[in-house]
């Protein structure tokens, strides 16, 4: 996924489904400077991590 994309995707009203790793993630916070996410996963909201925007995949 580009930087475009995940910032359209956290703004969006809409639930996009995104995944990193094969599994469904949500996206917090997009830093375009660093391209890079802040995400967890649907199934543990309390595992919290960054990763790089490139890494991501819209379903």
């Amino acid at each position: 996924m580009d930087i475009r994309r995940a910032k359209q995707i956290l703004d969006s009203t809409k639930e996009v489904e995104v995944h990193y790793q094969g599994k469904p993630v949500w996206i917090q916070n997009v830093d375009e400077s660093s391209q890079t996410a802040r995400i967890y996963p649907l199934d543990n909201p309390d595992n919290e991590m960054t990763v790089s925007v490139h890494q991501l995949e819209e379903v």
